[in-house]
């Protein structure tokens, strides 16, 4: 049984449902979440001119190999509405191989560790608060050194009630 950590996203509809539904279709494909993050409210980070993201990390575990684990989280993707139109643009759902056990993958489909977890704030933020002691089998670094140390300073904040107000509307109502 392989531990892997996994990112999820979504700034297209209900994004705390989206990332609900793809959470329930990991577990009917036999990923068995056994910690999730909170959600967190996340500015969008290279294609800036898009809704901000709603994201989260879990750890599961599962008999999948890292390879048909990609596949079942690409269609998940598929069958939750996400189209690939244009790079790092808005999605209904994201769904990214972080870690898998202590493994090192570089192959033409699939990179674990994620290539660039080590400098996304929305990706350290929620793993190191389910993990903050995992270590990047790269990097040798826990997820807590990651965080204290990436370049990174886009807005991360936990999120409110069903996590589908806009940070706009979270703002009015603070005093």
């Amino acid at each position: 049984m392989a531990k892997v950590y996994l990112s999820l996203g979504s700034n297209i509809g209900d994004r705390a449902g989206n990332i609900a539904r793809a959470m329930d279709e990991l577990g009917r494909r036999g990923v068995r979440v056994t910690r999730a993050s909170s959600l967190y409210e996340t500015e969008p980070v290279e294609f800036r001119e898009q809704p901000w993201f709603l994201n989260s990390a879990i750890e599961a575990e599962t008999e999948m190999s890292a390879q048909e684990l990609m596949a079942a989280a690409l269609e998940i993707e598929r069958s939750l509405g996400r189209e690939r139109r244009l790079p790092k643009g808005p999605r209904a759902i994201d769904i990214d191989i972080l870690l898998y056990d202590d493994r090192v993958i570089h192959t033409a489909e699939l990179d674990v560790p994620h290539p660039r977890m080590a400098e996304r704030r929305f990706v350290l933020v929620p793993l190191a608060e389910i993990a903050p002691d995992a270590i990047h089998p790269e990097l040798k670094k826990t997820m807590k050194q990651l965080l204290a140390e990436t370049p990174d300073r886009s807005e991360v904040r936990r999120a409110s009630r069903g996590g589908n107000e806009t940070p706009a509307d979270s703002g009015k109502r603070r005093s």
